[in-house]
């Protein structure tokens, strides 16, 4: 007896058929784009545009019916449907690609793409509320993959009839959208991949930058970093990012000039503004410019007498005119009359200082412990002395 075999032909095509009515129906859809995707995973069948046809309609008319229930305030699953929007023009894409590979003749048979183009545009801007959507949830890997597909459609030869490049005018948004989502997941290449077109965003430019410069600092970028920073500040002074970093780079990379002309210039601009003059007193301090610090310092204070720092700082300058008067080893009576002066006009403000910052014993530990030691208060003094003894 002479057993009959089916031939793999025979079982595709009866799969391919299968895959058809279940679109026709709208019955099956999930299992009609399995069996396609699965027939696509075979090399011997990437290039047959009778599965990509169906494999885009089964995507298709899930998209149709969950958008459907969605319009009748039926429950849906939102991110599936968006996911859909995402999936057909993936497939598309592919599709035509495709279809740009030249046949045996060596000609190019460009069958779909024009309704393909058609469909997906009425469509596209789901990509960018799904982009939201998803940015919203904080779901970042995702809101990116909706707004990089939303960007590349100006990219691709699909959509090349629409000119969105230069007709869309919510690419430099989308683009934010995407740098955005790259920043969030701290991922340096999706985060400058658009920053180009971000860049033409100029409602969200200050932001763009700073999420540039903080990409640029992950990446041991320093030149691309200060530029970041430097810009910035050149065109929103006041913007709280980049202030602070760009000074602190200053300081850190001992360029102190540069640090105080970056300070001079807020102050211009906010001249009673506490950060920036306690930024200031920093600087001066760093200087050893005794005189100068103390008079920023006090200025800081007088605008907000709860900072720390320029209640240190002023401190100190006085502690260290009295220590350095006192290495006299000829010390006059005057002399001597100068170096308490000074201690006293320290004592204040590190008392202060010791209030605000409790923890910081190593910074206000020893000068207090020197200036009541040589001022005779010995009930101060045998205080930090037993506060010194336990460090």
């Amino acid at each position: 007896m002479l057993l009959l075999v089916p031939s793999a032909g025979f079982a595709q095509k009866k799969e391919i058929q299968l895959a058809k009515d279940q679109v026709k129906s709208g019955k099956n859809l999930p299992q009609a784009q399995a069996s396609m995707q699965k027939l696509l995973a075979d090399s011997a069948n990437q290039n047959n545009k009778k599965i990509w046809s169906l494999y885009f309609a089964a995507v298709r008319k899930q998209y149709e019916q969950g958008n459907e229930k969605l319009y009748l305030k039926q429950k849906y699953d939102t991110a599936q449907l968006f996911n859909f929007t995402r999936q057909l023009f993936e497939i598309a894409q592919q599709f035509d690609s495709v279809e740009m590979v030249p046949n045996k003749k060596g000609k190019v048979e460009i069958e779909f793409r024009k309704q393909h183009a058609d469909y997906l545009s009425h469509i596209r801007t789901n990509l960018f509320n799904g982009g939201l959507w998803f940015l919203g949830k904080k779901k970042y890997a995702d809101s990116y993959k909706f707004f990089d597909r939303y960007i590349d459609c100006a990219n691709q030869p699909l959509f090349q009839s629409y000119d969105y490049s230069q007709k869309d005018k919510h690419l430099p948004l989308a683009a934010y959208y995407a740098v955005y989502s790259g920043y969030k997941m701290k991922d340096p290449k999706a985060t400058l991949h658009h920053s180009y077109v971000a860049l033409k965003d100029t409602v969200h430019y200050n932001y763009m930058l700073q999420y540039l410069a903080e990409t640029y600092y992950l990446e041991k970028d320093t030149a691309r970093y200060l530029a970041s920073l430097k810009e910035g500040f050149e065109r929103v002074p006041t913007f709280p990012y980049f202030f602070p970093r760009l000074v602190e780079f200053y300081v850190d990379t001992n360029q102190l000039d540069s640090a105080m002309a970056v300070v001079d210039k807020a102050l211009t601009i906010v001249p009673d503004s506490d950060t920036y003059l306690v930024a200031k007193s920093n600087i001066l301090f760093e200087q050893s410019k005794l005189q100068e610090c103390i008079k920023v310092s006090d200025k800081a204070i007088s605008v907000n007498e709860e900072l720390a720092d320029p209640y240190y700082n002023a401190g100190i300058c006085y502690f260290n005119m009295a220590v350095e008067q006192d290495k006299s080893s000829q010390t006059s009576r005057k002399v001597r009359e100068q170096v308490d002066a000074n201690y006293r006009k320290a004592l204040p403000y590190l008392v202060k200082y010791r209030k605000l910052q409790p923890d910081e014993q190593s910074k206000w530990a020893f000068p207090l412990y020197t200036i009541y030691l040589n001022l005779n208060m010995g009930k101060e003094f045998d205080e930090i002395d037993k506060i010194m003894k336990k460090r």
